[in-house]
């Protein structure tokens, strides 16, 4: 029997259509994945289904009732939890004050027997946890399984996890796997999103497919292959092997010796840091977030000063850097203004976009319409503005702008974060590109596979230092885990 049926679900924003006519069902104890690119329409239907959003049309079932959600709260009553990608946790507050946070409406709270049921909630569930523990003093991967008792406490019985996975090591990602598995087979019901086609072929039993906010497949996932997968969510071929020539290392780039770095709250986040990076280099940095990555960055790009060591350039005159920051939405945009101003954000002082202190209008505009057709930014015109894109063209929006004018260091921060396969593709092509014209390249992501097959060499990063430097043609995922999970063995 089917847990959770949609019939033709529509919803539109103006004259934008979000969903259209989408229908499919989920049966009880199964694990369904929703696959699509980047404004698919996933999103959005996940919160017509978590009462958030209302259809403009359409019909959904629970256990073949007609439901008609109208608010979060209202999807809690009747068991469905919502586990979003970004935690919904106070870091100040215990385990167990979390998971009761607004559910329990009792004069009188006996936090110590909470604490009890929720210990045995976590067993019953194999999701191991200290209930006296404060969140902020627990790894990323603990936080997860906190956000999922959270939803199991309140009785859920259709779970839906929105990119678990992305900020999780791989023995955590492991680990979440088989919670999942476990917790279908003791009859709950589970929607994955995600963009990692190995994860949902292991994982899940169905998938239904996106694009352009309609239903392109529903199938298995023993029927489905991860070439056809995505294929049916780009409409096209893509090539999911990153094909990389041999490296031609030339000069060294960058060197850096003994770097310490602190952080927004005066706490070192980078200690005693050294390499080198050579021109024609794609020097990977593995670790699990908010291990000193970020202040590395900002360091090298020279937005933030270290507090020790030095950081070198081979030629300071000519130094230009192109730096694509973690979050392209607060660091690499400025979401008001159109494409064309996003793309001059660091040249609109010079020729030809600016002539006796006056912009330039045909310049801006033509300088935009190149770029657009050259990293394939898809939009109506360069007078849009960014806010409007979807995370993959606003992504290939900050690479066109600094990768222009051919920088000869390139520091990358989670490049592919969030982006579906065709923009994933798009983005892994540009960088190589860069790096056989001479560019040395700083990529720093938590995806371990990417940074597998796109780096020279590994270097892994732990509590704020390098614990290894590894060839990446004979490094392992295993012993680059159990590096990144826990530093030097």
């Amino acid at each position: 029997m089917s847990y959770l049926r949609l019939e033709n679900i529509t919803k539109c924003f103006g004259s934008f259509i979000a969903n259209d006519n989408i229908s499919f069902s989920v049966e009880t104890g199964k694990i369904h994945a929703i696959l699509g690119e980047n404004g698919a329409g996933k999103t959005t239907l996940m919160n017509i289904i978590n009462g958030l959003y209302q259809p403009n049309s359409g019909q959904m079932y629970l256990e073949e009732k007609p439901v008609k959600i109208n608010s979060p709260h209202q999807a809690i009553k009747l068991g469905i939890g919502m586990i979003y990608q970004h935690f919904m946790l106070v870091p100040q507050l215990t385990v167990t004050e979390n998971i009761i946070l607004g559910s329990d409406n009792q004069w009188h709270l006996n936090l110590h027997q909470k604490q009890q049921e929720i210990a045995a909630l976590s067993q019953t569930y194999g999701l191991e946890i200290d209930p006296t523990a404060k969140v902020e003093d627990l790894p990323v991967g603990t936080q997860q399984r906190v956000e999922i008792l959270k939803v199991l406490y309140r009785q859920a019985k259709l779970l839906i996890l929105d990119e678990p996975t992305a900020v999780l090591t791989p023995p955590e990602v492991k680990s979440l796997i088989a919670v999942l598995r476990q917790l279908a087979a003791d009859g709950n019901t589970i929607i994955f999103i995600s963009h990692k086609l190995e994860e949902v072929i292991n994982l899940c039993d169905t998938v239904t497919i996106l694009r352009r906010g309609k239903v392109v497949a529903n199938t298995t996932t023993q029927a489905a292959t991860h070439q056809k997968l995505a294929e049916l969510m780009v409409g096209r071929e893509v090539d999911l092997q990153i094909q990389k020539a041999p490296t031609l290392r030339g000069k060294i780039i960058l060197s850096v010796q003994g770097l310490e770095v602190v952080d927004d709250r005066g706490m070192t986040a980078v200690n005693n840091v050294s390499f080198e990076l050579q021109a024609g280099e794609i020097l990977g940095i593995a670790g699990v977030d908010g291990n000193g990555q970020r202040e590395l960055a900002d360091a090298i790009a020279l937005l933030r000063t270290s507090k020790q060591g030095k950081i070198e350039f081979a030629d300071s005159t000519h130094q230009i850097i192109g730096y694509i920051p973690e979050d392209r939405q607060k660091m690499g945009l400025i979401l008001q203004f159109n494409i064309a101003q996003n793309l001059i954000l660091k040249a609109f002082k010079s020729l030809p976009f600016c002539r006796r202190f006056l912009l330039q209008k045909a310049a801006i505009a033509n300088h935009a319409q190149v770029a657009m057709q050259e990293f394939d930014i898809r939009a109506t015109g360069e007078d849009v503005k960014v806010s409007q894109l979807s995370g993959g063209n606003q992504q290939k929006v900050v690479l066109a702008r600094e990768l222009a004018g051919e920088p000869n260091l390139i520091v990358a921060m989670q490049p592919t974060r969030g982006l579906d396969v065709g923009a994933t593709a798009a983005v892994h092509s540009r960088l190589l590109a860069e790096r056989d014209r001479g560019a040395a390249i700083l990529y720093i992501s938590t995806e371990l596979e990417e940074i597998m097959a796109m780096s020279d060499r590994i270097a892994v990063m732990y509590k704020g230092e390098f614990v290894a430097i590894l060839d990446a043609q004979t490094a392992t995922v295993e012993e680059i885990g159990l590096l990144m999970a826990r530093g030097k063995t």
